[in-house]
């Protein structure tokens, strides 16, 4: 996984649903956004209970998220 890739894929999930960065980290409980930006532009790389829970908002695999070569596309509605 390459953190750069990972970013743009978050960058590109947020914009997709319309979220800035304060709104996608309130969602996944963290206290400031600053974090979401680090990770969006490379510079943090993300645990993995976050990527848990970035896959769970999105709805998106995990999968989709950490292998370069898969884009990030939504999953089907499990319910």
């Amino acid at each position: 996984m390459s953190i750069q890739r990972f970013g743009e894929k978050l960058r590109t999930l947020r914009k997709r649903q319309g979220m800035t960065q304060r709104e996608v980290a309130g969602a996944l409980g963290l206290a400031a956004h600053s974090y979401i930006n680090a990770l969006e532009t490379g510079k943090k790389r993300p645990t993995i209970e976050l990527v848990l829970h970035i896959a769970r908002l999105f709805r998106v695999t995990t999968d989709q998220l950490l292998d370069d070569a898969l884009e990030v596309t939504e999953t089907a509605d499990e319910t």
